[in-house]
């Protein structure tokens, strides 16, 4: 069963086979919040969720990190509104933000091997 988003509504489709782009969608979601509902508002991560979220799903990027203070850096950082929470759209930039410094890195390994 594939979660399918539109505008005004999500609907389940049994039949379709979902893109490689709408699978990724769906798994941002879904992990979002799966740690978003560990604790208080399930349409945020808290500091201590953020951080579960981190070093379980984002584990090679913490780990490259010298700085332990690292998840509270970018708590701050994504706390737009400094609300002591993250909502769906403030982690969204942090995944942005990783998928475009991944995609440099990317580039980068082309030249060196084209």
């Amino acid at each position: 069963l594939s979660l399918f988003f539109y505008p005004t509504h999500i609907y389940r489709d049994t039949t379709a086979m979902p893109s490689d782009l709408e699978k990724a969608m769906e798994s941002l979601i879904l992990v979002f919040h799966r740690y978003a509902s560990k604790e208080g508002n399930t349409n945020t991560l808290s500091r201590r969720e953020l951080r579960d979220l981190m070093e379980n799903e984002l584990s090679n990027f913490l780990k490259s990190q010298k700085d332990p203070g690292t998840v509270d850096k970018i708590m701050r950082d994504l706390d737009t509104n400094r609300d002591g929470e993250v909502s769906f759209e403030e982690f969204v930039s942090l995944v942005v933000g990783l998928s475009i410094a991944c995609e440099q890195c990317y580039q980068l390994h082309l030249k060196k091997t084209g």
